[in-house]
């Protein structure tokens, strides 16, 4: 196999954060390493060592010390530091300053605003007052229907000022999809906006809010945010403004500190395919986990401005906010990023003079697709990071973002979920970049390849899994009594080991390559097929636009048509065809060439960006899609039409 291409080697790694753990830990006698990989193989060959000094490098505020750090390795249901209280948002506010504001913040149709720690600290406090007055106490579930705006930090940091348990989602999501997540917690406050802003449109959601409320009997009161209309109102006779909630400028910012494995907040899975499920993380779980990560993986210091473009459905607005434990800026976009160009994004980086710039892999490609050329229409001179997650980011990507974004940009391709509201795999500033490949394991994460067999493997692709708990696997999903799902989820292919469901080959370097979804495995002849590399090939061809690949087995028969969409309406002829068929098979093999090759208007996805590989599967399969897909939790429900009346028997 050729050699991928060096992109990046670090400077001044000296003055990385890593570096400086690497030298404290030196100092304190705990272990002496001489490089990353020695420093990763000590953190989980001694995962207690490693995370207690986690603990301690981070000066963690506590009313005790653990008396057990961790309660056993069998996963799941294990429990970290037992005898500890930890409160997540007292960590953040730590590092309030006068130096640098607390967050910036822009949306489609306003300037660029600042808000300094004195006035969030002001308007946290005010709310939680708020909140304690209405009886909102430690456990209690706080709701919030909001898009990426201050007031959905503000209300997150208020809520675990208090020791309550938050969840949100975006107002683009439907109402049945709001109250399949709602519901299951129970909440006792729905924080909610009228409506929002996309692509230049307005969006009115007053109805869907009213029918929101009627089917959450558990809600006490409703805080409304006028952001669409100052004049709008809803119908229900427990409501207020939230500018009458955060008013109170006299309130001082008191933390409720909670047992260290108490949840601080309900994520969701994407429920295409199923009521989703709801994922609770421990409050000091995510603590240790985003100090870690953050601070060692993503270099993030003090002062420097944090940008990831998400909505508050998405884990990566849980995530990204985490920057203010590191003393930066936390940077908000509400709108799309496409609005009014596509190179919107690149000149938001140059007007909030972003430092540390996170997107999702179709967003480089769309931009890569477009023939941008950043470096030369916008000033990225702040620009030191380039994140990149959702789905695998192709060496193409790789090799535009140093050719037209910025020759020495540290691209720091990541690898997680929701499921632990990080990354087992990303970036470090020790480390070169290589074109296609993330650069290493995350500390603290035992992950490994696993072959058909169930045996770790290095240079081969295999299973996806951690074979060592870490501090932030969910405690438990919501609802679920004896851990039936979340056994099923994670625990059902190894028992005591996590199956993460992708595919993933670990390099000689140590590095790390996704090839895709292992639910969604294209099996042809034995040979296991990434369907990120089909996507790699065919999306490499100037006249695709996008593409889905499905792989489908039955009766001992098997069919894998690749559906694309192409550029400019055009249409597929016979040597689109070929050109297609021969681009693939020159990249992999003849096993990787589908069977038929069929032109569609649009991919489906996931509100979050993912494409809908597996649902689209079981519907080709006969499956009504009524019970596979929600089209509430899709980015473009109508996308599914197509499929729904496609007839595999007759290709």
């Amino acid at each position: 196999m050729q050699e991928p291409n060096l992109l990046w080697r670090p400077s001044n790694q000296a003055k990385s954060n890593i570096s400086s753990y690497i030298k404290w830990l030196n100092t304190k006698h705990i272990v002496d390493v001489a490089d990353y990989d020695a420093l990763w193989q000590w953190s989980v060959n001694n995962i207690e060592e490693f995370w207690l000094s986690i603990w301690n490098f981070f000066s963690i505020k506590s009313n005790t010390e653990p008396t057990q750090i961790l309660s056993g390795h069998a996963m799941p249901k294990t429990t970290w530091f037992k005898g500890t209280e930890v409160n997540y948002a007292e960590h953040i506010f730590r590092n309030k300053t006068e130096n640098h504001p607390a967050l910036l913040f822009k949306n489609e149709s306003t300037e660029l605003v600042e808000i300094s720690w004195a006035e969030l600290e002001q308007k946290v406090a005010s709310l939680k007052q708020y909140l304690e007055l209405k009886g909102v106490k430690q456990g209690d579930r706080i709701a919030a229907y909001l898009p990426n705006i201050p007031e959905a930090i503000i209300a997150f940091l208020a809520t675990n000022a208090i020791g309550g348990i938050w969840s949100s989602t975006s107002p683009d999501f439907g109402v049945s999809s709001v109250v399949d997540r709602f519901s299951q917690i129970e909440p006792k406050v729905l924080i909610t906006v009228d409506g929002y802003s996309y692509g230049g449109k307005p969006f009115d959601r007053t109805k869907e809010v009213e029918k929101i409320i009627e089917q959450l009997p558990s809600l006490k009161e409703v805080v409304l945010i006028p952001y669409l209309n100052n004049k709008s109102h809803i119908n229900y006779k427990n409501s207020t403004y939230w500018n009458e909630v955060v008013s109170e400028k006299n309130v001082k910012l008191r933390f409720n500190r909670v047992e260290f494995n108490k949840p601080i907040w309900v994520l969701y899975s994407s429920g295409t395919t199923g009521k989703p499920k709801a994922i609770t993380h421990s409050v000091g779980g995510v603590l240790l986990e985003h100090l870690k990560y953050l601070t060692f993986h993503n270099d993030v210091k003090p002062g420097e401005r944090c940008f990831w473009y998400t909505t508050t459905g998405w884990m990566m607005w849980n995530y990204i906010q985490a920057s203010l434990l590191c003393g930066a800026t936390t940077v908000l976009y509400d709108g799309s990023p496409a609005y009014p160009s596509l190179d919107a994004m690149w000149q938001f980086i140059e007007e909030a003079r972003i430092t540390h710039f996170g997107t999702s892999a179709g967003f480089v490609s769309a931009s890569m697709s477009a023939n941008l050329t950043p470096s030369v229409s916008h000033n990225l001179s702040s620009l030191r990071s380039i994140g990149s997650t959702g789905s695998p980011l192709s060496p193409e990507s790789f090799d535009w973002i140093y050719r037209e974004v910025k020759k020495d940009v540290w691209l720091a391709s990541i690898s997680g979920g929701t499921d632990v509201c990080s990354a087992f795999v990303g970036g470090n500033p020790l480390l070169p970049v290589y074109s296609g490949e993330i650069q290493c394991r995350a500390l603290g994460c035992k992950l490994e390849a696993y072959n058909s067999e169930g045996k770790p493997v290095v240079e081969q692709m295999g299973e996806m899994v951690i074979s060592e708990p870490m501090p932030s696997m969910p405690i438990y999903f919501w609802g679920d009594k004896n851990f039936e799902k979340y056994t099923e989820s994670y625990f059902d292919m190894y028992p005591g080991v996590w199956r993460h469901g992708d595919w993933t080959e670990i390099t000689k370097r140590n590095s790390i390559i996704i090839y895709g979804r292992s639910d969604s495995t294209l099996n042809r002849g034995g040979i296991r097929i990434g369907t990120s590399e089909i996507y790699r090939a065919v999306e490499s061809l100037d006249f695709i636009e996008d593409s889905l690949v499905i792989y489908l087995d039955k009766d001992n028969q098997d069919y894998m048509p690749l559906f694309v969409v192409l550029k400019k309406e055009a249409e597929l002829t016979d040597d689109i065809i070929k050109t297609i068929k021969t681009t693939i098979r020159k990249a992999y093999t003849p096993r990787h060439v589908p069977d038929s090759i069929i032109q569609i208007t649009e991919v489906p996805y996931t509100i979050s960006g993912k494409k809908m590989e597996t649902p689209i599967k079981k519907i080709l399969q006969g499956q009504p899609p009524e019970k596979v897909i929600s089209t509430d939790a899709m980015r473009n429900p109508s996308a599914l039409e197509f499929f729904v009346k496609f007839n595999v028997s007759s290709r």
